[in-house]
């Protein structure tokens, strides 16, 4: 079984986007071409943080989920736990 990820991109402004997908880098290239997310079209892209794996897309979801209701100085400290792809 192929493990999905949840992963981190910082954009212009210093915002954070936050996804779900199998292969962070690959999915982190669509971002860039203005085909990831109508979020990331709006909200310039600079770099993939890293990502950190779960076994399966539920608890991957569960994750983003959980990461996207944290405050932005929250998810900043978490930072440090998603590793480079």
């Amino acid at each position: 079984m192929t493990d999905w990820f949840l992963y981190l991109i910082e954009c212009e402004g210093g915002a954070l986007y936050t996804g779900i997908a199998r292969d962070p880098a690959k999915r982190f290239k669509l971002h860039l071409s203005g085909k990831g997310a109508k979020y990331t079209r709006a909200n310039k892209p600079l770099r993939l943080i890293g990502a950190i794996a779960y076994p399966d897309r539920g608890s991957a979801t569960r994750a983003e989920i959980a990461f996207k209701k944290l405050k932005a100085s929250e998810k900043w400290t978490r930072v440090a736990e998603f590793k480079k792809s």
